[in-house]
């Protein structure tokens, strides 16, 4: 990793910034991550809006898997070691190049989202530890700047889809467990997070996170931007 610096657990770049939405279904995240990246072009930056799983080549066939209903039931480890082989394409093929040029990179959905729905959501217990210590070996132990929680309540957040894929059919206790995983990890680490409740306004939560995001921006060394 280029220029890495060590800001609590984990690696976060010196160079470029990047910034992750987390949460449940149905929170807003690509909503949010594509105001964000038009707020950052607009101000001059390079941002690279990006996603997971599914934004490489081997990437979008992982995600057909993973999310495709025909694909019926997995063994909770395989789902998991797809979810992390994606992760390990996406960071080595994408975020990291993007990083190191500088840019900021826009993320929805990072590792929190395995840790939360494979892990918590699955029960997988005493597993999850190693779940996660594989996710950090898969990503280089790369963590965002910033990570935004997008957070909803499953019942309502659920009820914004129509069709649901394999993933967004779960029980509402899956969900359930998925939304207490995601609170958890933000409360352990305030400084790299940034809750935020789903049903505020688009343009509200939108303000907030660029409140958060500036900093990162400030103290990186970033492409373009305002002198």
């Amino acid at each position: 990793m280029t220029s890495p610096e060590t800001g609590g657990a984990g690696l976060r770049t010196e160079t470029g910034v990047f910034v992750c939405f987390e949460g449940g279904d149905g929170g807003g995240k690509s909503t949010q991550s594509a105001l964000l990246v038009d707020r950052l072009r607009r101000e001059g930056y390079v941002a690279v809006p990006t996603f997971e799983p599914g934004d490489t080549a081997v990437g979008r066939e992982l995600r057909r898997i993973v999310l495709d209903p025909a694909t019926g039931s997995l063994a909770s480890r395989t789902e998991a070691l797809l979810y992390v082989a994606d992760k390990a394409e996406h960071v080595e093929s994408l975020v990291l190049p993007a990083l190191r040029r500088g840019e900021v990179v826009v993320t929805d959905r990072y590792v929190d989202s395995t840790l939360a729905y494979q892990g918590a959501g699955r029960t997988l217990g005493d597993a999850v530890a190693g779940l996660e210590q594989l996710a950090r070996w898969a990503t280089r132990d790369l963590r965002p700047h910033l990570t935004v929680v997008l957070d909803v309540q499953p019942a309502a957040g659920l009820g914004r889809f129509e069709g649901r894929d394999r993933i967004e059919a779960e029980s509402l206790d899956f969900h359930l467990r998925v939304r207490e995983e995601f609170l958890r990890l933000a409360a352990a680490d305030p400084e790299h997070y940034l809750v935020v409740d789903a049903t505020r306004t688009r343009e509200d939560i939108a303000a907030e996170v660029w409140t958060r995001v500036l900093p990162a921006l400030d103290r990186a060394r970033v492409a373009g931007g305002t002198p």
